[in-house]
């Protein structure tokens, strides 16, 4: 297994860091944001645009991949990184997230899930051992677990039953993964919804397991921010300090630095992205929404100091015409330059984190982009 995990800068006020992620496909620092291709590709951008804004890993969904085109016909190409042109890094989830997302097509039992596909209605069985031979045959650098991410709200006797179950379906990914080889790494997630206690039974016999990274699931599902803290602040606590920290599904630019404070290292979310397409773009000064009539006879950039294409070339001005009348080029733009906000943050954090100024940057960072008032800031 080509796989390691290095800590450079450890905070001294915070459980901040920064580090290095060694995989076969290249070196990945952390903290990382990872963008989210769920169907091969990350929406309204091209390989080699990731490559320059300076991203080193990208995300692939399982579940949606398994469906269309197909695991073996991915396999049959040489892969993920062959199928897609990506020569840098990738990680494929489980589908666990799909089995909540998608409940109403689904029936679980100890032996796995047994679904129907959203496109045409059609039977399908996830195993942990199925799952297995589908990530391996995707071909992604870190591949997950099969877990059950709990509902929110759930009873805590619920949670309990889920995430004893998905410690038992990590161990048959474990021996499956094993069985079948290769480079890939196998990460274990973490599950108990917001029950401290279910969390770290929960974390300490996934520990047991010794997986070479560790994801905090079934977060970012509904529950209030301070529950989400909570349990990424007990995490901190529980999880080995020398292997990487996962947070799934997360988050806003706020969500990054407040989570990277307690100790994680890698991040996915389809928000800057899926905010895009709806005409909204991310800024120092919060997030704001370019569609909106205000922005009719503003010439400036979508933020001054950005060096995305799309604020290299083009006005507020120009880019809400485009979305208003639904040109393709307009969303283009517009997530390139949110892809280039997070890739830019999250730099700023390492930077300021191997300065020692972690503190103070976050600080600054949350008061200018919280300050105004026509802007939306979740």
């Amino acid at each position: 297994m080509s796989f390691k995990f290095s800590i450079y800068t450890q905070d001294t006020i915070t459980s901040a860091r920064t580090g290095e992620l060694e995989l076969p496909h290249g070196k990945v620092k952390t903290p990382v944001f990872m963008p989210v291709g769920t169907l091969g590709t990350v929406k309204a951008t091209s390989p080699e645009e990731l490559e320059n804004i300076g991203f080193d890993i990208i995300l692939g969904n399982t579940y949606h991949l398994y469906l269309r085109p197909g695991d073996e016909l991915i396999k049959k190409s040489g892969g993920l990184h062959s199928f897609i042109n990506w020569d840098r890094n990738m990680l494929t989830d489980s589908g666990g997230f799909q089995v909540m997302s998608l409940q109403q097509f689904r029936k679980i039992t100890e032996q796995g899930i047994e679904f129907q596909s959203h496109i045409d209605g059609s039977s399908h069985f996830f195993s942990p051992e199925r799952v297995m031979e589908i990530e391996h045959n995707l071909g992604a650098d870190i591949i997950m677990v099969l877990d059950e991410c709990a509902p929110y709200p759930c009873t805590k006797e619920y949670a309990k039953e889920s995430a004893d179950m998905s410690v038992r379906w990590a161990k048959r990914c474990k021996i499956k993964h094993e069985q079948l080889g290769g480079e890939q790494s196998l990460f274990g997630i973490v599950q108990g919804s917001i029950f401290d206690d279910l969390r770290e039974e929960n974390a300490k016999e996934l520990v047991g397991i010794d997986f070479p990274g560790y994801a905090i699931g079934g977060l970012a599902v509904g529950e209030n921010k301070e529950d989400m803290l909570r349990i990424v602040n007990l995490m901190d606590k529980v999880l080995p300090k020398d292997k990487p920290r996962y947070l799934m599904g997360v988050g806003t630019p706020l969500d990054l630095l407040e989570n990277i404070e307690r100790g994680v290292d890698m991040f996915d979310c389809v928000m800057p992205t899926r905010h895009a397409r709806n005409g909204q773009v991310f800024t120092r000064d919060g997030r704001l929404t370019v569609r909106n009539g205000k922005y009719k006879e503003d010439f400036r950039p979508l933020q001054d100091d950005c060096s995305c294409y799309a604020c290299r070339n083009f006005s507020r001005t120009y880019i809400r015409h485009l979305i208003n009348v639904k040109e393709i080029l307009g969303v283009r733009l517009t997530t390139l330059h949110n892809l280039t906000f997070y890739n830019t943050l999250i730099k700023e954090i390492r930077e300021a984190i191997n300065s020692g100024t972690f503190s103070e940057y976050k600080k600054n960072f949350i008061e200018r982009y919280t300050r105004s008032n026509d802007v939306q800031n979740i």
